[in-house]
């Protein structure tokens, strides 16, 4: 789910909704064969097979940043997505049989799966390949660490969204990832009333329902929303809410993010239970939408762009949704809302990268080294700010020194459909989003060709136009000019320092029963938020408990209570390294006790 998450909070927050738009419907005339690209360095043209743990699409890439690809290195990429392709394993395993993964492998490192494919043969050393890589190897401590779940000397994997700011400063820019963000106009529209909890919330969310009965096209609207795409480890929607009390999960463990407190969240008290119920009592209420067990991402993405759901877990779901340059003027749009006892987790920059998404080049592929000239065009300003923005020109422009959007871009990045004119590649401007849903380094780092953060979010042209009717009102009630800002004022985030921690390899017993209990916690879990009563939520809760026991649900929540700590070490760990790199002060204020006592009560109500 953090992969997820980390990829498409770029997707709204930053304007590129990969899970609404990554589609293969418009013109792929720009990705056509034939021809050298621009200055000749590339001569044959040649067809990329990419295999991406993260996209969301499968087939050619197309429209505006196939025809960069296409420009810049003579070549197409088809994407080899297992997200579209039934999702598991099954089609990484199946590849991996037949001795050809990808030419570029976009998947994880850590739990054993670098060391597998080293072994197995089929990703390159691409030592040699990089040589003369100046913007891959800025990050060469990064790149040194992921290497050495490798089993091998060489570099076989270039980590994710390295940084090189203080493992302690929060990784988000205006936004952070996790929060709860209501439809603004109805809670207004209600009075701005006070959150106290998570109960208080329920209230709230009734009589905003009350006051915004019907949707922009007159459906019935809902609080809540639900899907189960994501599930995994647990219900993932029922995750989100213990974010917002700063715990995010670890196999079968909520782990804090300043190791304070590690939760089995089958526990009757814990924090996921806690949401459970929450659920529940709002579906008694009728604010959870009743096809929520049924439909997946997409459908209800379409909802909030109706306006019928008035609650998002993210900011990259609702804002990226609803929050057009229309709907601000009108004063509708989703904000953050501030809920009294909540402490939301942030996730620190990575100095070290993100083991969890790595890119790396396949044993077979045609042309190693121009798969090894794109990825170091990925970590180059330009690629940074291409997969971030889009070219420049279309998106964006330089005026007296300082990147501005243009007309163009302020559609686009904001979540309207638009036509990307025939030069830059034609077709729908979100149809045209890299499909790759990778990004290469962290955006809040500062771009060192304009002296501004990659995110253009934060730059001042951008800042300046914060001034819609609902920013206005929203800026007035909360005391702040942007979401981090209030929460930062008023101690309401909670960051995990950017460690960059990779699990080993999960030994079969563990997988195998891993599976079997998921499957238990996963349908309990949806049947008791759709329970109906008191007590047949309650005994669906020991019910799934017992089911549990019988399966050595123990053995399971032991090994990942170790991973958890392990991890906090590993925070622990990253601001000392930091430190002593730097010799500066990451003002590690978190993650400072490593060895907490496991806990199965909530700290946060």
């Amino acid at each position: 789910m953090k992969k997820k998450i980390i990829s498409l909070m770029l997707c709204a927050v930053m304007g590129a909704s990969l899970m609404t738009g990554c589609g293969g419907d418009s013109d792929t005339s720009s990705a056509a064969s034939g021809g050298a690209n621009s200055d000749g360095t590339y001569s044959d043209f040649i067809t990329v097979d990419v295999f991406a743990g993260q996209a969301n699409y499968q087939g050619l890439q197309s429209g505006w940043f196939a025809k960069v690809v296409k420009d810049k290195f003579n070549m197409e990429l088809n994407i080899i997505a297992p997200n579209v392709a039934g999702g598991g394993d099954t089609l990484f395993q199946t590849r991996s049989a037949a001795g050809d993964l990808g030419d570029l492998i976009l998947t994880n490192a850590d739990g054993g799966r670098l060391q597998n494919l080293v072994t197995a043969g089929l990703v390159m050393d691409m030592t040699d390949l990089l040589a003369d890589a100046e913007n891959v190897h800025q990050y060469d401590t990064a790149i040194e660490t992921v290497n050495e779940l490798a089993g091998a000397e060489g570099i076989y994997a270039i980590p994710s969204e390295v940084s090189q700011s203080a493992p302690t400063e929060a990784s988000e820019s205006l936004e952070p990832t996790f929060g709860p963000y209501l439809r603004w106009d109805a809670y207004k529209a209600v009075g701005y009333p006070e959150i106290k909890d998570l109960d208080g919330l329920l209230d709230v969310l009734k009589q905003m329902q009350e006051a915004v009965p019907t949707s922009d096209s007159g459906k019935q609207t809902y609080a809540l929303s639900f899907f189960k795409d994501w599930d995994g480890n647990m219900m993932n929607n029922a995750k989100q809410p213990t974010c917002f009390y700063g715990y995010d999960e670890l196999g079968f463990v909520l782990a804090k993010a300043d190791g304070s407190d590690y939760q089995d969240i089958t526990a009757s008290d814990s924090m996921y239970m806690k949401v459970l119920e929450f659920f529940y009592k709002a579906n008694q209420m009728g604010l959870v939408d009743p096809e929520s067990t049924t439909q997946n991402y997409d459908t209800m993405f379409a909802k909030y762009q109706d306006g019928q759901i008035l609650f998002s877990f993210w900011p990259w779901l609702g804002q990226s949704a609803y929050n057009t340059a229309d709907h601000k003027a009108e004063g509708k749009g989703f904000m953050l809302a501030d809920i009294d006892n909540m402490q939301i987790f942030s996730y620190g920059c990575q100095p070290n990268g993100n083991a969890k998404h790595c890119i790396m080049i396949g044993s077979q592929a045609e042309d190693p080294q121009r798969l090894a000239d794109f990825i170091d065009w990925l970590y180059s300003p330009e690629g940074v700010m291409t997969a971030e923005m889009g070219p420049e020109g279309l998106n964006w422009e330089v005026q007296d020194g300082q990147p501005v959007l243009t007309d163009f871009g302020k559609k686009a990045l904001y979540g309207e459909e638009v036509a990307v004119p025939e030069e830059y590649g034609s077709g729908n401007w979100q149809d045209g989003v890299s499909a790759l849903n990778f990004k290469a380094e962290n955006y809040k780092d500062t771009n060192p060709e304009l002296g501004v953060p990659y995110d253009y979010t934060l730059w001042d042209s951008v800042l300046a136009e914060n001034n819609t009717a609902l920013d206005l009102d929203w800026q007035e009630h909360m005391g702040a000019t942007t979401t981090m800002e209030f929460l930062e004022n008023n101690n309401k985030i909670m960051v995990a320092p950017g460690s960059g921690f990779a699990a080993p390899e999960e030994d079969s017993q563990i997988t195998t029963l891993r599976g079997q209990c998921k499957a238990t916690i996963i349908d309990t879990s949806w049947q008791m938020i759709f329970a109906s009563s008191d007590e047949e939520f309650t005994s669906l809760q020991q019910q799934m408990q017992d089911t549990l026991e019988g399966l050595d649900y123990q053995t399971v929540l032991d090994y990942d209570m170790d991973l958890a700590h392990q991890q906090n070490d590993a925070r622990v760990a990253v601001v000392e390294q930091y430190e002593s790199e730097t010799g500066g002060d990451a003002a590690a204020d978190t993650a400072t006790d490593s060895t907490s006592a496991v806990s199965s009560s909530s700290t946060a109500e």
